[in-house]
């Protein structure tokens, strides 16, 4: 199994993109917003407790949460995804969902497109800027799409978020929710992606990375998001990223494979498009 990344360095700062491809089924949770455009390849993927369905032009939308499983593919499949920053995003969006799909012709995705060319052309800085804000502006007016979690799973997921490096226990969060466990597993399961304790799992593992890139040690980190070692962290990190936390921080900024949260292998190039 292996995820082939092209990670692409931008003349706009800290915009990320990258051309990935992929000859296995994807899951994982998004840490990102981001627009990811498929090139090729055809697929069924669920998110939010909703099963989509996407062809080359179609675009995906993705906000940080997001469990994303891919349930079938019609052979190998090659993206182009835009990152950007959250802070940014959430300035002109709040918090509201965004629609995580849009089908190739939908107008409403004419902005992203457009975005999706620029990059892939290596626009110069000033275009490139421009395609930027009118896929902002437009991200704006899709949201406010319906979340796909009801209000138990929300407080649940609210929850787990909060208290990321507490001994969370299936009563407690149950109560919380507002439902019995039987329930909440079920409801969890079913909208989210996965069970509550792989959830809280993700997250801690997302914040590890935070941690790393900022210049923590991963001997410094582990208790720091809720696990109980080295050990325990260290395992978790490779069957979810892919690879150790030491090897992690030895790529650097601009050599992480992108997405970060993938079952599978990573084989890494690097090119530039700037202008």
């Amino acid at each position: 199994m292996t995820i082939r990344s092209e990670v692409l360095s931008l003349s706009v700062p800290a915009l990320q993109a990258v051309r990935w491809s992929i000859d296995h089924l994807y899951a994982g949770m998004k840490e990102t917003y981001a627009i990811a455009r498929v090139e090729s390849g055809r697929l069924e993927w669920r998110v939010r407790g909703k099963v989509f369905r996407s062809e080359p032009g179609s675009l995906l939308l993705q906000q940080p949460g997001d469990v994303h499983r891919d349930l079938s593919r019609d052979g190998p499949a090659t993206f182009q995804l835009v990152a950007f920053p959250g802070a940014t995003i959430e300035d002109a969006v709040g918090r509201s969902s965004i629609q995580p799909s849009l089908a190739a012709h939908d107008e409403r995705g004419a902005a992203f497109q457009r975005l999706h060319d620029a990059v892939r052309a290596g626009a110069e800085r000033l275009a490139l800027e421009v395609a930027v804000a009118e896929a902002i502006s437009a991200l704006a007016r899709l949201g406010g799409a319906e979340h796909g979690h009801t209000p138990p799973v929300r407080r649940a997921m609210e929850l787990l978020r909060e208290r990321l490096t507490d001994s969370v226990h299936l009563d407690a969060l149950a109560a919380h929710a507002g439902v019995d466990k039987y329930r909440l597993c079920r409801a969890f399961r079913t909208q989210v992606g996965m069970p509550p304790h792989a959830y809280l799992t993700r997250l801690r593992i997302t914040r590890a990375k935070e941690l790393l890139a900022a210049g923590k040690r991963p001997s410094e980190i582990a208790r720091q998001v809720g696990f109980y070692d080295q050990s325990q962290l260290n395992r978790h990190f490779r069957r979810i990223v892919g690879t150790t936390p030491a090897r992690y921080v030895r790529w650097g900024d601009d050599q992480r494979p992108f997405p970060t949260d993938a079952s599978g292998h990573f084989r890494l190039v690097r090119k530039s498009i700037t202008a």
